[in-house]
């Protein structure tokens, strides 16, 4: 099998379920993000020792799966997406929703700003958030310039880049220094 298919030579994409865009496209911005969000919370899950919290990044990228999908679709074939397969549902958004709440009270927040790095698996989600941030600004954006974007992957993002702040704190423990000490 041929990776490649020269499809793309003329700086298009191709979109889920037919046709395609420039690869300068906001929306392919956005796609690419959470491409690499993906790919960051690998990394986290490869350097994370605690087998439950690499077990939920495992499921983080599996879902932004779906969310790459629900963004990369043709529009004039939505209809064919399969909710939780395919497009972000109201459930995925509440699942991490009941995880951030179930982490905080599991180890409180402090009210102090955190410099990212205590650990490898912290600073790797960490720095898996700041990319889930910039896909969110991207996908504001391509909807801003007309395309059609689910408002489910807006708050999936949204919740997302919280769920990945306190799986950070939770990921370095006891080590992590504020950012001043006053």
């Amino acid at each position: 099998m041929r990776i490649y298919t020269r499809a793309g030579d003329d700086g298009s994409t191709g979109l889920f379920l037919g046709s395609r865009v420039s690869k300068a496209d906001v929306l392919v911005d956005a796609c690419g993000d959470v491409d690499e969000a993906v790919s960051v919370l690998g990394v986290a899950r490869a350097t994370c020792d605690d087998e439950r919290l690499a077990t939920l990044l495992l499921g983080l990228q599996r879902e932004l799966f779906v969310v790459a999908a629900d963004l990369a679709t043709n529009p004039a074939h939505r209809d064919r997406l399969r909710p939780g397969v395919s497009t972000v549902t109201e459930e995925m958004v509440e699942g991490l929703e009941r995880l951030v709440d179930t982490l905080v009270a599991e180890r409180p927040l402090r009210p102090v700003f955190i410099v990212p790095g205590a650990t490898a698996a912290s600073a790797t989600v960490d720095h898996a958030r700041s990319v889930v941030r910039r896909a969110e600004r991207h996908v504001v954006l391509a909807e801003q310039e007309g395309h059609v974007v689910s408002a489910l992957v807006l708050r999936y993002l949204n919740r997302l880049s919280d769920l990945l702040f306190v799986v950070a704190r939770h990921a370095a423990g006891d080590a992590e220094e504020p950012a001043s000490h006053d």
